[in-house]
């Protein structure tokens, strides 16, 4: 068999377009949404990640008041400015991107941070909320994940899913959402901890692999048929390439193309769903305001 290959460049083009559709109808009720993106120093990915997120803003049609600060910014001043963005009804969503200088304390400036504008979805609040299953701003990547998987038509209902990976940005919030009602998975999590990975992952249905490791699920660790989101963006050195580096997953991608039904590349698998998330979080907090 030779696997599907899930394009997440096309369904995060889908996603932006619709949230574009919402954009222009709360505009004519006089509402523009907007995102403030900061940045503090010059970490080159965390500037290609707000480069992108930029880029989505203007796509969409929503205001963007991202703010790139130098690297000696202090905790203080940067809290200072997320308590006045707080305070600016004109401003939907709050996105302070990671990771932080070593000098600012990136749980303190996540707790800052008002839950109704956290659209990252890293708050206490939003998290609790969403594990309790009340309304939430959700984590990008793992809603973006789920959506993956409904918008390819892939039966989650059921199915054993094994996540790899046990952060709070993806493998936690995941495994809560495989195991909601409206997906309704049965979930194993793991981790560094867990011996013999390939004893859990032969049994699963869907395979998420978010262990930041590259190789970390082989060919002979997934069963006939299997369905593997990769998560993974890992750097490998490639002197054909003019960067001098490639980005690989977390799996070997090409041997897995004859076991899976469904897989992710990297790149253009999961990682355009995050930006894409983003803009739909943000919209939906604009959308509260006429609740």
């Amino acid at each position: 068999m030779s696997a599907t290959i899930i394009d997440g460049k096309a369904i995060a083009a889908q996603v932006r377009g619709e949230v574009k559709d919402k954009v222009s109808a709360l505009k004519e009720k006089g509402i523009t949404p907007c995102l403030a993106v900061i940045l503090v120093g010059e970490n080159p990915a965390s500037v290609s990640y707000v480069t992108g997120k930029q880029k989505a803003l203007a796509e969409v049609g929503m205001a963007d008041r991202s703010m790139h600060l130098p690297e000696s910014t202090s905790e203080e001043e940067l809290l200072k400015i997320i308590d006045d963005l707080n305070k600016d009804d004109t401003v939907h969503g709050i996105l302070v991107q990671l990771p932080l200088p070593k000098h600012i304390n990136e749980e303190k400036v996540i707790m800052a941070i008002d839950p109704a504008k956290d659209v990252d979805g890293f708050h206490p609040v939003n998290v609790g909320n969403m594990v309790i299953g009340k309304k939430a701003f959700l984590p990008c990547t793992p809603h973006g994940i789920i959506v993956l998987l409904e918008k390819m038509g892939i039966e989650t209902s059921g199915k054993h899913a094994v996540v790899i990976g046990r952060s709070n940005i993806v493998g936690k919030p995941v495994s809560l959402l495989l195991a909601r009602k409206e997906t309704n998975c049965t979930v194993t999590i793991c981790h560094t901890g867990t011996k013999d990975i390939a004893s859990f992952t032969r049994q699963a249905d869907i395979i998420i692999a978010a262990s930041g490791h590259p190789h970390t699920v082989t060919k002979d660790m997934v069963k006939e048929g299997a369905v593997v989101i990769d998560v993974g963006v890992n750097r490998i050195p490639d002197s054909s390439k003019k960067s001098g580096f490639r980005l690989i997953g977390d799996t070997d991608y090409a041997d897995l193309l004859e076991t899976a039904s469904f897989i992710t590349p990297v790149p253009g698998g999961v990682g355009p769903m995050t930006i894409a998330m983003l803009m739909f979080n943000t919209l939906e907090s604009a959308e509260n305001r006429l609740r």
